[in-house]
């Protein structure tokens, strides 16, 4: 059997890794594989499944679009007209939708087709932007507007960023033509997004809770000298990392937080950019992404606590990864991130004051980590992929 995946990205960041992880199960179990993709490269080790829609212009010109009109999603339309014919000839059984924003593909064609095409349709939702008028994680404001119709979104210089502001018009563009799909059902990472989704227009579909999982095989308790390395041996290392840092992911709460602890404590971040890197004051720690998976499991291993302040999560596997190597988690209460930490600390969203207590709290007792590891690896979630989504591909 034929199966179609269409997300932004194709083997790279957390979102393309899924899909790559997927082809390959499916394929080892003998059915065909296409994964279309709208930016970025593909690595040349999936190049095999990638079908790229629209050229760089294209992508551009949406992303202008976007940015002048507030219209992401409802660009790409001669791109995505010319990938709807690609997909006629390809006749795929099963087509399973993941991040359709990212400025390359059009929702109006795309599910114009999918309403009539009679195949069966899966759709993974990583995020909210789906059922809002504009954007991606609503709770960061703890906005709820989305459940009866967008309007002047308060976060409308958030990505996807726009001058203008028609996110009235878009939620009610979005009901129209994402509902009544027949065949559709939805997919999410955490029983937080689900909760939204049933509180949105998606609610007639029905929803799937599949977490998301790690390669357990290389994140576990790791021989490390990262604390003589760094000279921090008799401190209390803080850790945060990220694919990439913003005020979303809480850089400035980790910067003002190595402020309110004292001099036994030490914030490192991973992740940053040398020009993030250059800004950083002096009592953190900063390094740059690594693409080495020992090299970060080792960073873990040395860590006495995860902290993640994000002010924006789905069901983040940086927690999991922790969890892995043996450092307990203390989180903000943001989305799914309290399902990823554990029996871990879990603390309102921007109380500074409350983290820094809690971790003087963790330092003086010691944190038991509970962590199942066939429950959270990776091929768990695809194994359950497979029997709950796909069916009758298992």
């Amino acid at each position: 059997m034929k199966v179609l995946m269409i997300n932004v990205v194709c083997g790279i960041r957390s979102t393309g890794r899924i899909c790559t992880d997927l082809a390959a199960e499916l394929e080892k179990k003998g059915h065909e594989v296409k994964i279309a993709y709208g930016r970025e490269n593909v690595p040349a080790n999936y190049q095999k499944y990638a079908i790229r829609i629209g050229t760089d212009f294209d992508w551009l010109f949406h992303c202008a679009e976007a940015r002048l009109f507030d219209n992401s999603g409802f660009g790409s339309r001669v791109a995505t007209k010319r990938f709807i014919e690609w997909v006629k000839l390809y006749d795929p059984d099963i087509i399973h939708l993941h991040n359709i924003h990212g400025y390359y593909i059009n929702l109006e064609v795309l599910f114009d087709y999918l309403r009539t095409c009679g195949k069966k349709i899966i759709w993974t939702l990583h995020d909210c932007w789906s059922f809002t008028g504009h954007s991606v994680y609503c709770d960061v404001v703890n906005c709820d507007k989305w459940i009866n119709g967008c309007s002047k979104c308060p976060i409308i210089k958030e990505y996807p960023t726009s001058y203008v502001d028609r996110s009235k018009y878009n939620w009610a563009k979005k009901k129209a033509i994402l509902t009544g799909i027949p065949n559709l059902s939805i997919v999410t990472p955490s029983e937080w997004l689900a909760k939204l989704v049933k509180k949105s227009f998606l609610a007639e579909y029905p929803v799937t809770v599949i977490h998301n999982g790690i390669n357990t095989s290389q994140f576990y308790p790791a021989e490390s000298d990262f604390k003589q390395a760094h000279g921090i041996v008799n401190k209390f290392m803080l850790l945060g990392v990220s694919s990439a840092w913003d005020e979303m992911k809480g850089l400035s709460d980790y910067i003002n937080l190595s402020s309110i602890l004292g001099d036994e404590y030490q914030v490192v971040l991973v992740g940053l950019t040398k020009r993030q890197l250059s800004k950083l004051p002096n009592n953190v720690i900063g390094i740059e992404r690594t693409n080495s998976v020992k090299e970060l499991a080792e960073i873990y291993s040395a860590a006495d606590l995860y902290v993640n302040l994000s002010y924006c999560e789905n069901y983040p596997t940086v927690n999991l990864e922790s969890l892995a190597c043996g450092t307990p988690v203390l989180t903000y209460d943001t989305g799914g991130s309290a399902e990823s930490a554990g029996k871990g600390i879990v603390v309102k969203k921007g109380d500074l004051l409350a983290v820094a207590d809690a971790v003087k709290k963790s330092k003086d007792c010691n944190i038991v980590t509970e962590f199942n590891r066939e429950e959270f690896d990776c091929q768990r979630a695809l194994d359950e992929y497979i029997r709950e989504s796909y069916g009758e591909l298992s």
